[in-house]
C-alpha cells in the first residue's frame, strides 16, 4: 500500500520561500509520474505541479508558473516542490501522490500559510 508523507510546510510572510518534501514508499516509486496537488479550505483539490518518471517537469497551474519548481530524486524516493515569491492565495494544505491518477491513499497533508 502506498504511503505518503509530505513535509515542509508552515507559517511565511508574502513573498517568501518553502520547500516542500514528500516521501513516498509502498511503490515502484521510479515508474510514476508524481504530482503536487494541493486544497484551500472551502475548495476543491487543484493539481499545482507534475513531474514525470525521469525527472522532467510535466506542468504547471499557471498560477505558480514561473514561482514554484518539482523536482525528485529517485534514488531516495522523494519529490519536492520549491515555493517561491508565495502569495496569500497559495495558502493551502499540500499533497503529493502518483499523476495522472492519484492513489486512493493520500497522505496527511503539510499546511502553507501564506500571510503577513
Amino acid at each position: 500500500q502506498v504511503q505518503l508523507v509530505e513535509s515542509g510546510g508552515g507559517l511565511v510572510q508574502p513573498g517568501g520561500s518553502l520547500r516542500l518534501s514528500c516521501a513516498a514508499s509502498g511503490i515502484i516509486f521510479g515508474i510514476y509520474h508524481m504530482g503536487w496537488y494541493r486544497q484551500a479550505t472551502g475548495k476543491e483539490r487543484e493539481l499545482v505541479a507534475a513531474i514525470t518518471s525521469a525527472g522532467v517537469a510535466l506542468n504547471y497551474a499557471d498560477s505558480v508558473k514561473g514561482r514554484f519548481t518539482i523536482s525528485r530524486d529517485n534514488a531516495k524516493n522523494m519529490v519536492y516542490l520549491q515555493m517561491n515569491s508565495l502569495k496569500t492565495e497559495d495558502t493551502a494544505v499540500y499533497y503529493c501522490n502518483t499523476f495522472p491518477s492519484p492513489a486512493t491513499s493520500w497522505g496527511q497533508g503539510t499546511q502553507v500559510t501564506v500571510s503577513s
